[in-house]
């Protein structure tokens, strides 16, 4: 049976460009929301990574810092281990040592990267900074006290040193791919039959807690550290060192004083984060405790977020009781 197709209604040309016209747009629109929504959702992520590494770097360091001037009980106990009272507790130094020395709770050194200990030869000494202008980083030293009856020197002592190195992004000579990295060295203090006059050491073949120059987190700005006596009085250059209490100078009788420490540290992010970067003359700077880091010439002219956490540490082992 043949059928008659003429009286049938078939789509003009005008009709399909028409269709495709409208389908372009919808399209387009689309994709302009799925972009929008997208970087949105990127600026989302890169806040939570940087707010959620921030969080676990504080952590780790407020727990160190609490520990600093802790000391083993040193009393009566069931196995008759007799304490080490020979182990130094040095709130001083002499003409001949130095600070790799001190057993000091906390030292801060203002504005250095870098940390050697004294048994590591293969180490680089004090690196230099990306820029002259750049702020990173403080450095801190912590030292506190354990015990292990297992082993022959059982009151144990460790300090551990946080401190920041220069980064670069897959040898990226570019300003925008240079930062700094947070690392961290733990050292223990070994007096026994083999070492009777003491030292630090970072080797883990004598000791197996210790480690070197662990990253610990990229993409690092700042590191800074303020200290503060009972009374809430900053204990930066109450000598007139320029310093805060250091055990090789007169400010060292300040270093049973500090009370609390207040850190701030500042990240920033792996890929650029606003659309442009600032206009004219204008900077985008970070959050800082003491002005002196924050000066017109330390601003960012470029597309990255950074972002700074501050939290402050009562010192509860240290004191003068």
């Amino acid at each position: 049976m043949n059928k008659d197709f003429k009286n049938d209604a078939g789509v003009s040309l005008i009709e399909l460009l028409v269709g495709v016209a409208v389908t372009a747009l919808m399209m387009g629109a689309m994709l302009a929301t799925y972009t929008v929504v997208n970087n949105s959702y990127r600026q989302v992520l890169d806040k939570a990574s940087i707010s959620s590494s921030s969080r676990d770097m504080v952590g780790m360091m407020v727990r160190d810092i609490r520990l600093a001037g802790f000391q083993y009980y040193y009393g009566q106990n069931e196995e008759g281990i007799a304490p080490f009272d020979n182990l130094i507790y040095a709130t001083g130094l002499t003409s001949e040592e130095t600070i790799h020395d001190s057993h000091d709770p906390i030292i801060v050194i203002r504005n250095e990267l870098g940390y050697v200990p004294i048994d590591d030869s293969t180490a680089s000494q004090t690196p230099s900074k990306h820029e002259s202008n750049h702020v990173c980083c403080d450095k801190i030293h912590i030292v506190y006290g354990d015990f292990n009856k297992n082993d022959e020197q059982k009151y144990k002592r460790y300090r551990v040193t946080y401190f920041a190195l220069p980064m670069e992004h897959n040898s990226d000579k570019e300003e925008k791919n240079k930062y700094y990295g947070i690392y961290k060295t733990k050292e223990s203090w070994l007096e026994n039959s083999e070492f009777p006059s003491g030292g630090w050491t970072s080797d883990t073949s004598k000791c197996n807690e210790c480690y070197r120059q662990q990253l610990v987190r990229s993409h690092v700005v700042d590191m800074e550290f303020l200290l503060f006596d009972e009374d809430g009085v900053d204990l930066y250059n109450t000598s007139g060192s320029d310093t805060y209490p250091q055990p090789d100078n007169d400010s060292r009788y300040d270093l049973n004083k500090i009370r609390q420490v207040d850190i701030a540290l500042s990240f920033r992010s792996g890929r650029d984060f606003y659309r442009s970067e600032p206009s004219g003359e204008n900077k985008r700077f970070i959050k800082t405790l003491r002005k002196d880091r924050n000066s017109a010439d330390r601003g960012y002219k470029d597309k990255f977020l950074r972002e700074s956490v501050v939290v402050s540490v009562y010192t509860r082992n240290i004191g003068e009781q």
